[in-house]
């Protein structure tokens, strides 16, 4: 995260204005944020799954990226009323357009860890 008065930052939310492939790439994230979403094309999640699944994560990680991800429209978070409350997490449409090329990275990833290891 930026100081609030940093040249950095504004040069930063300048390229997320006028660049719309690095306003899509901030709305995903560097880290987590790619292998939430990923998780999220099998369907529907509840915030322990998350941490099954991606154990490395910390909670608050995990929690923060889980709203940001609500706040920019690609997930929702549906609660439960029930004891104890039930809350998962689905992807959006907006969210679920991004299956494609969550698909596309992964496969490139693939062939470029094999290309990689064969050096």
């Amino acid at each position: 995260m930026r100081k609030e008065n940093s040249v950095n930052l504004e040069n930063e939310q300048a390229l997320e204005i006028d660049c719309p492939f690095i306003y899509a790439l901030s709305l995903m994230g560097k880290r987590w944020k790619p292998a939430i979403l990923w998780k999220m094309t099998e369907g529907c999640y509840r915030f322990g799954e998350f941490k099954r699944e991606i154990p490395q994560i910390s909670e608050k990680m995990l929690t923060q990226h889980l709203r940001e991800l609500e706040a920019d429209g690609l997930i929702t978070r549906t609660i439960y009323p029930e004891m104890p409350p039930r809350v998962e997490y689905a992807l959006t449409k907006l969210g679920s357009s991004l299956q494609p090329i969550l698909e596309q990275l992964n496969n490139w990833g693939e062939i470029a860890k094999k290309t990689k290891l064969k050096k």
